[in-house]
């Protein structure tokens, strides 16, 4: 007889050893993971925890050459900026809620209606084709967006280039005060709007297919299937990345303002993240861009929390539960 043709219960006559009662310890069942977690872990408390406790200088005159421990302590003095109307803080302060209520307003829906309509085209290569050119925009730095604008748009670029060659003048974009922020909202617009379809793509790919069935049979058009099956299932996903997005309300670009600041009137470009850079890397008043960041950090943490009381009185659960 062949090893083919054997009982099953022929084949294997070594009987395994008999099971401990105790489980494994999880320290040492996941040892590895933990591992493997100890790296990020390292970098995580080097390069974002550490850094938090030089937010002290707020509190000194600091002295880069005289340290934290020599520097003289000033108390509040620093935070008084915040509230004696310094033009230039005031400046930078109404351009970042601008700014802010510019991109949760227009910006941040776009990925939503992007993604439904990826969600809608029938052919999945199409599909796969049309996120692939979407997403590359993302992938690519500030700097080269900049320059691809600069080459579209500025007084030697393609547009007035055609503009002129038709005798139909010049538009003047870059380097425009007054269009300074609608340009910064469509470089946003096209760099990130593609990546950020993925969340919603994926959380579009869970719904149950036999819910869009039954719509369809109880007569309900597309429009009605998105506004009573699709949207409710992207409700939770939405709120999550609002909360979040509102935790970084005060945060609106810095590298890709610092770039086309140059040459511009400062009361229309300056925000506060470039107000913290220029006041303190570059004219070394360390303590009050300590201050301003300081209470920029406070005030986003304020607004996560805030939200997510929120979303817990819509029954949503946020970024963490009750």
């Amino acid at each position: 007889m062949t090893t083919v043709d054997r009982p099953l219960d022929r084949l294997d006559t070594k009987e395994a050893p008999p099971r401990s009662g105790r489980p494994a310890p999880p320290g040492r069942k996941n040892r590895a993971l933990f591992w493997f977690a100890v790296p990020g872990t390292v970098l995580l408390l080097l390069f974002h925890y550490v850094p938090l406790l030089g937010n002290v200088i707020a509190f000194q005159d600091y002295q880069p050459f005289t340290g934290f421990t020599h520097s003289p302590w000033t108390g509040f003095d620093n935070f008084k900026i915040l509230f004696n109307g310094d033009p230039a803080f005031l400046h930078a302060l109404v351009n970042t809620l601008e700014l802010t209520v510019i991109q949760v307003v227009f910006v941040f829906p776009l990925p939503i209606l992007l993604a439904l309509l990826l969600n809608s085209l029938v052919g999945e290569r199409v599909k796969r084709v049309v996120q692939n050119v979407l997403y590359l925009p993302h992938f690519l730095s500030w700097v080269v967006v900049v320059a691809v604008f600069q080459q579209m748009l500025g007084n030697g670029g393609l547009l007035n280039v055609f503009l002129q060659a038709h005798s139909m003048g010049t538009w003047n974009i870059i380097g425009n005060p007054d269009l300074f922020k609608e340009l910064l909202t469509s470089q946003v617009i096209w760099k990130d709007t593609g990546w950020a379809t993925i969340l919603f793509l994926a959380a579009l790919s869970r719904v149950d297919t036999d819910l869009y069935e039954a719509a369809a049979v109880d007569g309900a058009s597309r429009l009605r299937q998105t506004w009573h099956v699709t949207l409710p299932a992207l409700r939770g996903l939405v709120i999550l990345l609002l909360i979040l997005r509102l935790g970084d309300a005060l945060s609106v670009g810095f590298e890709q303002i610092v770039l086309q600041q140059t040459g511009m009137d400062k009361n229309t470009t300056e925000v506060l993240d470039t107000y913290v850079y220029n006041n303190g890397l570059v004219a070394g008043e360390w303590g009050i861009s300590a201050a301003v960041g300081l209470v920029k950090g406070l005030v986003g943490v304020v607004l996560v929390l805030g939200a997510n009381k929120i979303a817990h009185l819509l029954g949503e659960e946020g970024i963490y539960s009750k």
